[in-house]
């Protein structure tokens, strides 16, 4: 059975994102079998896998609102065992509509099960928000994984998220760990960098990954192409960042 985990920070602009689609590409690329689930109603993980959000039959709103299974809706993307569930603008308007469903924070753990047993890792793509989409992603996972941005404001609303997290172990899903806090636009060079290292390493006492993701330009460029920066530019910086992660991300299993 696949070990999930949520890619979740409810700011915005961290590299959530970048982050599930580049550690999923990784891991493929090492032999793991995996499945990235977009629930991001901007779809950015969909759309940087080269899949295009008009033309897609069926999204993760189909599987949480309509009852379309999982592996109905599962895309087999080009890149080295990496299987998608895309999302659309229609997952904007779910999380209104789940609220009068029965066991509401529980869809995506039901809808997944089916499909559990064919992937070694599950990521989830959550939205930047601890709404309801959130809260089933948490209920759906192992562990989540936090990025958090080397700038001033890194830990705002961190506690509010670690207080969701203590809510949802309690009520729903006692065995949710923390998988890791991944430090993103990192330049060693700044003061400020460093200073934000030290906080979060405070906040979150061996959690924090020894990689780190740079800011790079062919990072930043590979989305609008579709591809995954290991295969965007297999020798930028920020390929060989995401490949150390991955690589770490497996010892720590």
């Amino acid at each position: 059975m696949a070990k999930t985990v949520s890619v979740i920070n409810q700011k915005g602009g961290v590299g959530k994102t970048t982050t599930a689609v580049n550690l999923s590409a990784a891991l493929g690329a090492l032999g793991k079998k995996i499945l990235l689930v977009d629930i991001d109603p901007q779809g950015n993980s969909t759309s940087g896998y080269g899949v295009n959000k008009r033309e897609i039959g069926n999204s993760t709103y189909d599987m949480l609102i309509n009852n379309i299974k999982a592996s109905e809706i599962v895309i087999n993307t080009k890149f080295k065992n990496v299987d998608l569930l895309p999302s659309d603008m229609n997952l904007a308007g779910a999380e209104v509509e789940m609220i009068g469903l029965g066991r509401r924070e529980s869809l995506i753990k039901m809808a997944l099960a089916e499909i559990w047993d064919r992937y070694d890792y599950i990521f989830l793509d959550c939205p930047p928000s601890l709404g309801l989409i959130t809260i089933n992603a948490l209920c759906a996972s192992d562990t989540f994984l936090v990025p958090i941005q080397c700038e001033y404001y890194a830990l705002e609303g961190l506690a509010q998220l670690i207080a969701t997290v203590r809510q949802i172990k309690r009520l729903y899903n006692p065995g949710l760990e923390l998988e890791g806090v991944l430090l993103t636009m990192y330049d060693g060079r700044l003061n400020l960098t460093n200073q934000v290292v030290d906080e979060v390493k405070k906040f979150f006492p061996k959690k924090v990954y020894s990689s780190t993701i740079p800011r790079n330009v062919r990072l930043s460029e590979a989305p609008s192409y579709g591809e995954p920066i290991i295969y965007y530019d297999k020798n930028s910086k920020g390929a060989a960042a995401y490949e150390a992660l991955a690589s770490e991300f497996l010892k720590k299993q």
